[in-house]
C-alpha cells in the first residue's frame, strides 16, 4: 500500500477507534464517576431550565455529602440531593450553553451529554494530527503517533467521555496552536485568533494562558520578518482588542455579580470551597518531603489513569507494572527528545530526521511551561494532585513524547523504511488497554456496591 494511502487509512482507524472507545466509556462508566461530573451536569441543567447564567453561592459545595456520595460509589439511595452539587457555577458559560441544547433534546440524559463531549474530543484528536503534521511535515508517523496518544491515553479518554468543559477547552487550545503554527508560513488575519482567544475566555479559566502564548508567537514572526516596532505593537493590539471584546463581556458580568476585582469569579469560588484539602495543612501534618513525593507520584499516575474521583489508582488493582510501563514510555520519549534536540533548529543534520520549525517548538514548549505553572500555582493553596490539569498541554506533550520515541525507532531500525509505522501502531495498541480498563477495572471498581 502506498505510504499516503496507509497514512489515510491509519488516520481513519485512529479516529474510528477513538469514537468507539469513547462511546463505550460514555455508556458504561457508572453515573457520576468522573471528577466533578455532577456539578458540571447541574450547571447545564440550570442553563437549560432557567437560562444563563448561574452564580456560585454558599452551599454549592458540601464536603460531607460529596464524601458520602464518593464513598458509596454514588449509590441510588444517596442521590436525593444531587441537584444541590453546584460548585462549578463560576465557570464561563460557553460549553454549558452548547451542552444545554443536548440536555433539552435528550430530556437531560447523562449519556447523551457524555457523547456530546466525545464528539468534541474527536475534534481534539483530529487537530492533534494536523498540528503535528504542520510541525513535522516529512514525518507522518509522528503526526499519527501523537494523534493516537491523544486519543487513547486512558485518563484523557475517560475525561473526554464525561460531562465537563475540558473537551471544548482543548478544542480551543488546539485551534489556537494550529493557527499559530500555520501563521509561520501563511499570512492569516489576527482577528481570527482574537476570536479563538475570546472563545477561550468564555470557556475555561485554565486556558487563558493563550493570552500569553499568542503575543510570543506574534513576536517570533515579527523577529524573522523585521519591520518597525509599531507593527509588532499593532498586531498584538488587534489580537487583544478582539479577544477582550469577546471575553470581556463575561468579565463585566462577574464584576456585576461578585464585585470588583473578582472578574473571574475565583474569589467567590474559593470562599465556597474553603474546606477543600489545602497544601499547608498537608505539609504541617506529613512534612514537605512526603508532600513532594505524593505530588509527583499522584500527578504522574492520574495523568495516565486514576479513575473515578481519584479513588481507583491502577496499581491497587493491577499491580505496579502498568505505571512502570507508562514510566518507560515517558522515559523513552523524553530521552529521545534530548538526544534528537541538536538537529532541530541548527547544527548537524540527521538525514533520517528532517529539521522542524524552531518557532513551532518554542510555542509548544511555552504552552507546556505555562500549563505546568498554572498547575503549580493552583497547588500552592489547594491539594490538587490531578494530572488531568495538564491536559490543556496534552497535544504538545504527546508530540514531543512520540517524536522522542520515533527517534529511537529511527536510530535502531532506520534501514527498514516500512518500520517507521511501528511508532503510531504502538500508540494505537493503547486502545486495547483502554477497553480492558473499562470493563475489568472501571465498571466493577466504580459501580455502586
Amino acid at each position: 500500500m502506498p505510504a499516503r494511502s496507509f497514512e489515510k487509512t491509519l488516520f481513519a482507524i485512529i479516529l474510528l477507534g477513538y469514537l468507539v472507545a469513547g462511546a463505550l466509556y460514555a455508556i458504561y462508566t457508572p453515573p457520576w464517576q468522573a471528577p466533578d461530573e455532577p456539578a458540571h451536569f447541574n450547571y447545564i441543567r440550570q442553563v437549560a431550565e432557567a437560562g444563563c447564567c448561574p452564580r456560585i453561592e454558599r452551599g454549592d459545595w458540601q464536603s460531607d455529602y460529596l464524601s458520602q456520595l464518593t464513598t458509596s460509589r454514588f449509590a441510588p439511595e444517596h442521590l436525593d440531593r444531587l441537584d444541590s452539587i453546584q460548585y462549578e457555577d463560576h465557570h464561563p458559560p460557553l460549553y454549558y450553553l452548547l451542552a444545554s441544547v443536548v440536555f433539552k433534546l435528550s430530556d437531560g440524559d447523562l449519556i447523551a451529554i457524555r457523547l456530546f463531549s466525545v464528539v468534541l474530543g474527536a475534534a481534539v484528536v483530529c487537530l492533534s494530527y494536523l498540528i503535528s503534521r504542520c510541525i513535522a511535515p516529512a514525518q507522518p508517523q509522528i503526526a499519527l503517533g501523537a494523534m493516537a496518544l491523544v486519543a487513547f491515553t486512558p485518563q484523557h479518554l475517560s475525561m473526554m467521555a464525561s460531562v465537563n468543559n475540558d473537551a471544548l477547552a482543548e478544542v480551543i487550545v488546539a485551534l489556537a496552536l494550529l493557527w499559530l503554527i500555520r501563521r509561520n508560513s501563511e499570512d492569516m488575519p489576527l482577528w481570527q485568533l482574537g476570536l479563538i482567544a475570546g472563545a477561550a475566555l468564555l470557556t475555561k479559566i485554565t486556558i487563558t494562558f493563550l493570552a500569553l502564548i499568542v503575543p510570543l508567537a506574534i513576536w517570533l514572526k515579527w523577529r524573522h520578518q523585521g519591520g518597525p516596532a509599531r507593527e509588532l505593537l499593532r498586531s498584538i493590539a488587534i489580537f487583544l482588542s478582539v479577544a477582550i471584546l469577546v471575553g470581556g463581556l463575561w468579565w463585566l458580568r462577574n464584576i456585576g455579580v461578585y464585585g470588583f476585582p473578582d472578574f473571574l469569579g475565583l474569589a467567590a469560588h474559593d470562599a465556597v470551597v474553603a474546606d477543600q484539602p489545602r497544601r499547608p495543612d498537608y505539609i504541617a501534618q506529613h512534612g514537605f518531603a512526603v508532600y513532594l513525593s505524593q505530588l509527583a507520584g499522584t500527578t504522574f499516575k492520574s495523568f495516565w489513569g486514576q479513575f473515578g474521583w481519584m479513588a481507583l489508582p491502577l496499581d491497587k488493582v493491577l499491580g505496579g507494572w502498568i505505571y512502570r510501563g507508562f514510566a518507560l514510555l515517558t522515559l523513552a520519549g523524553l530521552s529521545g527528545v534530548v538526544f534528537a534536540a541538536r538537529p532541530w533548529p541548527i547544527g548537524d543534520r540527521d538525514a533520517t530526521r528532517p529539521p522542524m520549525s524552531a518557532d513551532a517548538i518554542i510555542v509548544l514548549l511555552a504552552a507546556m511551561l505555562l500549563v505546568a505553572l498554572q498547575f503549580i500555582y493552583y497547588n500552592i493553596e489547594f491539594q490538587q494532585w490531578q494530572g488531568r490539569y495538564l491536559f490543556p498541554a496534552l497535544i504538545p506533550i504527546a508530540f514531543l513524547l512520540v517524536y522522542g520515541i520515533d527517534h529511537w525507532r529511527a536510530r535502531l531500525l532506520s534501514r527498514w523504511e516500512a518500520l517507521r509505522w511501528l511508532t503510531p501502531l504502538g500508540m494505537v495498541s493503547l486502545v486495547a488497554l483502554d477497553i480492558y480498563l473499562l470493563f475489568r477495572v472501571i465498571v466493577p471498581g466504580l459501580s455502586p456496591t
